[in-house]
């Protein structure tokens, strides 16, 4: 009887369906409330240091350094306690967890109002210290949660809904809190109290809603020394390139972030010759940017873990950044501006657009980075990963602030010289990380060539792909970027198996290098190569690899599909042999043969403008065959049928 394929599914989801589904809803609503609170809490601290300021029952001195310790204390749980934190989540079940947390914030909340209603700063400012506490704890399984609620190809919108989230968060409960004491007058301390046990008491509710999700690594057995728990987290961070590099770049960002946001409010005064609105707006600006560019991201990367991104939202990030030190290197000409008059005055625009193009590209740079760091974590070891990163984020930002101060009050720098510095910074650290894990460039390029050339639509990708586990896929070879196309559909890595001459193709063989694509030869012209391929790849599926084939051996010379090699049922034996049978999920390229690349042309014709620039492609997926003596031939009638009449 005949194979007859299933209707193809289309991939074309929204990461917003997320916001209507329990599994993320609600978690989405608790990180962001706790992100909502935290900052209502600290601006109203600073709103209530006014308030007592003014009333004369605060010195100058005091308050300047209550306004200093506040950012220490908070920051110190990190270093103190993420270790600790880290295999607390490793070891305890997720939502059990995330609803202790903000029972905690409850209780924390309900001293620091106590301590508004008081107006006794000692009081906050531990109460300030137990919500850094409270939030260590939260961190780890903030970001470890994830790849257990969601699917691969779900994992940068997920982390985009989260970024775009907390940025919001923090830019209205600033707002919020910071307005408490102005709108309220004597009723000040009251408002706070309450606004922030109601939110706290919100956030637990909805912790109730979280699905359960299992432990990483119930058996962890929690050590109480924080100094060789600390160290070895942090090693964590740093067994695989790729990752270690992942979580260097996040540490960067809070790096950036901090530097950035200290200087707003001087910048907005001095700078842009306005007042606490105007710091708030261009705030404002920056938060909206990150939250649009981690929105964008899913988009961008066509819902897969693309590492593409992080090249050009760090080179994004500088250039705006430079911009914004030409944009205005010097102090304004005017005083007391309000937000209007900001926007009317000559050359704001440029600022304005400078300001949202930093916040934008820099979610193109974080949301990646979080979402490879989830999918390359072992799931056992990625609460600890998660604190691990955390205890170095709370170095940079340490780190963001000393160097800041040091170089205006001791070198006398303006606050434009310290963005044109850290533009250059940027730059480097960027070149720097990309040249020792050359992956992050290769998605960059790669990403690129896909995005540039062609429209590509997805269907059954996300259905009959596997989320974990080996697989085997086999597809038609149309042209020699069928390997980069099919890279940048399928949310998971995949070790690519490719003729040795295609492999050593100028410029496509560091692509293919460093994507760890497997060469292969034929048996008459290198055995040697032949055995090594086969080789490599019983290795690849043996560790719950992805392997991609193309089991015609060549490019198609007249757009049909040539007739299947047996290699491919050699690779099936051998796992099947070894005890561990592999699916194998047919896949077919439609559109590409009228394409560039293709050999529809001769090579001359190649080198021509082609005709079908920005051709629309699609890569079309069935359900794996799970038959470990399926054959060559039934394979390529699958790939046939999904190909249909269209090359």
């Amino acid at each position: 009887m005949a194979h007859v394929p299933e209707p193809p599914v289309t991939d074309h989801h929204s990461q917003f369906d997320l916001l209507r589904q329990r599994r993320f809803l609600p978690y989405f609503t608790v990180q962001a409330l706790g992100a909502f609170n935290d900052n209502v809490y600290r601006q109203a601290i600073i709103g209530l240091l006014g308030a007592m300021a003014l009333a004369g029952t605060l010195a100058a001195d005091t308050r300047a350094l209550y306004t200093q310790l506040a950012p220490a204390i908070f920051i110190l749980p990190y270093f103190l306690f993420s270790a600790t934190a880290g295999q607390i989540a490793e070891k305890l079940e997720k939502q059990r967890l995330i609803v202790i947390t903000t029972a905690m914030e409850i209780a924390i909340m309900s001293l620091a109002a106590v301590g508004f209603v008081l107006q006794n700063m000692p009081l906050l400012l531990v109460a300030l210290f137990c919500t850094g506490l409270q939030s260590t704890l939260f961190g780890p399984v903030k970001y470890s949660i994830l790849p257990s609620v969601l699917r691969p190809e779900e994992l940068t919108g997920g982390n985009g809904l989260v970024e775009m989230g907390t940025s919001i968060s923090i830019l209205l409960g600033m707002i919020f809190g910071g307005s408490i004491f102005l709108l309220a007058g004597a009723a000040g301390p009251y408002v706070a109290a309450v606004s922030i046990v109601v939110l706290a008491i919100a956030g637990n509710l909805v912790a109730r809603r979280i699905p359960r999700v299992d432990a990483g690594e119930p058996g962890l057995r929690v050590s109480w020394n924080v100094l060789r728990e600390s160290l070895r987290i942090w090693k964590l961070t740093r067994r695989q390139p790729a990752v270690r590099n992942a979580v260097l770049g996040v540490s960067w960002f809070w790096f950036i972030g901090t530097v950035l946001t200290a200087q707003l409010p001087m910048y907005a005064e001095t700078n842009l010759g306005g007042t606490q609105a105007l710091y708030i707006f261009a705030l404002a600006l920056f938060s909206i940017g990150v939250g649009a560019g981690s929105l964008l991201c899913e988009k961008l990367s066509g819902r897969t873990v693309e590492i593409g991104l992080v090249p050009l939202g760090a080179f994004g990030v500088s250039a705006f950044m430079l911009d914004l030190y030409f944009a205005r290197p010097g102090e304004a000409l005017a005083a007391g501006l309000s937000v209007t008059q900001f926007v009317a005055a000559p050359g704001s625009w440029r600022i304005i657009l400078d300001l949202t193009g930093i916040g934008l590209f820099t979610g193109f740079f974080v949301v990646p980075l979080f979402a490879l760091i989830q999918s390359r974590t072992p799931r056992a070891e990625l609460a600890r990963v998660i604190a691990g990163m955390n205890i170095q984020n709370a170095a940079f930002i340490v780190a963001a602030a000393v160097i800041g101060i040091a170089l205006q009050r001791f070198l006398g720098w303006s606050i434009p010289q310290l963005f044109l510095a850290l533009a250059i910074a940027n730059a480097l650290v960027a070149l720097w990380i990309f040249s020792i894990v050359p992956e992050f460039f290769m998605r960059f390029v790669s990403w690129l060539m896909v995005r540039a050339l062609y429209r590509l639509e997805l269907h059954g990708i996300e259905k009959h792909v596997p989320d974990e586990g080996p697989a085997l896929l086999v597809c038609n070879h149309v042209s020699y970027m069928d390997a980069l196309i099919l890279a940048a559909t399928i949310p998971r890595p995949v070790r690519f198996v490719m003729y040795h001459r295609i492999f050593n193709v100028p410029v496509m063989r560091w692509i293919f290098r460093t994507a760890r694509a497997i060469p292969i030869a034929g048996a008459r012209e290198d055995p040697a190569l032949m055995q090594r391929a086969f080789d490599a790849i019983d290795a690849a599926l043996a560790e719950g690899e992805i392997v991609g084939i193309f089991p015609e051996g060549a490019l198609t010379k007249d757009g049909d599909i040539a007739p299947f090699k047996s290699g491919v049922e050699r690779i099936l034996q051998r796992a099947a042999d070894a005890g561990r049978p592999v699916p194998v999920v047919p896949m077919a390229l439609r559109g590409m043969w009228s394409s560039m690349w293709s050999r529809r042309d001769s090579r001359l014709g190649r080198m021509r403008v082609p005709r079908r620039f920005r051709a629309r492609v699609a890569v079309v997926a069935e359900a794996p065959v799970s038959d470990p003596e399926v054959t060559a031939q039934q394979l390529e009638a699958r790939v046939r049928a999904l190909r249909g009449a269209e090359a």
